[in-house]
């Protein structure tokens, strides 16, 4: 772990230099490696890789000012790091008139073998959303 470390802090001070040049596709980027002169970005899709593709001479020029020898810049598409966190979800919240009204109508229903089922339904939607 420990010859681990200054490599990742090296990718670490390098993804936050390139953040910093370019601070419009941040979220968008990731570096991948640095290996020989050549910077891999990470892009989430192919729009992206060209608006990438056009900043990467101001790009290398800045990493080159920052003391980073960054002789080519190399992209890479993959979709499945950019997908969005997972959505929160929603829970669905009932008014108590709403709550009520599906107790009275579980009450009022006649008590068949047809209903029965609907009925136990509507009693169990009921008392879950108190």
């Amino acid at each position: 772990m420990a010859s681990l470390l200054p490599a990742a802090m090296r990718m670490a001070r390098l993804q936050s230099d390139c953040a910093a040049i370019l601070p419009a596709l941040a979220g968008n980027t990731d570096v991948i490696s640095f290996q020989d002169g050549a910077l891999v970005l990470a892009v989430p899709s192919s729009a992206v890789a060209a608006r990438v593709k056009q900043m990467a001479p101001k790009l290398q020029a800045a990493l080159l000012g920052r003391g980073w020898q960054v002789e080519s810049v190399k992209l890479k598409v993959q979709v499945a790091r950019a997908m969005p966190q997972k959505p929160e979800m929603r829970s669905l919240e009932l008014p108590p008139t709403a709550v009520q009204a599906f107790e009275d109508l579980a009450q009022s229903l006649e008590d068949t073998t047809q209903n029965k089922d609907l009925v136990a339904a509507l009693r169990r939607l009921a008392q879950k959303r108190r």
